[in-house]
């Protein structure tokens, strides 16, 4: 998976558990796509130190996903319903949705 598309998932899934200033940091990063200079200017801190909190944040989210497995389980879900979408034949439906609900 594209390392800006995942980290974009874990943020939405565990981003609340982070600390306001480090969402604050995280979303100028991710998703308003800013360079660590133009944040640590904005911010009023080194380079470095963005740098640093954008690593530390990175950490904690790989560490909730590995406990919880909340992105895997989304990914596994969207794949499974677009496959359903995709198919005409019941019984094959049937068994990917047993499938899917048996990964939950």
């Amino acid at each position: 998976m594209e390392k800006i598309i995942k980290q974009g998932l874990l943020y939405d899934f565990y981003g609340a558990l982070l600390n306001e200033h480090q969402r604050e940091i995280y979303e100028a990063y991710v998703y308003d796509n800013m360079s660590l200079s133009e944040i640590a200017e904005e911010q009023g801190i080194s380079r470095q130190g963005v740098h640093d909190l954008l690593k530390r944040c990175d950490k904690s989210l790989e560490d909730y996903e590995n406990k919880l497995h909340l992105v895997e389980k989304f990914m596994m879900i969207r794949d499974g319903v677009e496959k359903i979408e995709s198919e005409s034949d019941i019984e094959k439906i049937r068994s990917i949705a047993e499938r899917m609900l048996a990964q939950l």
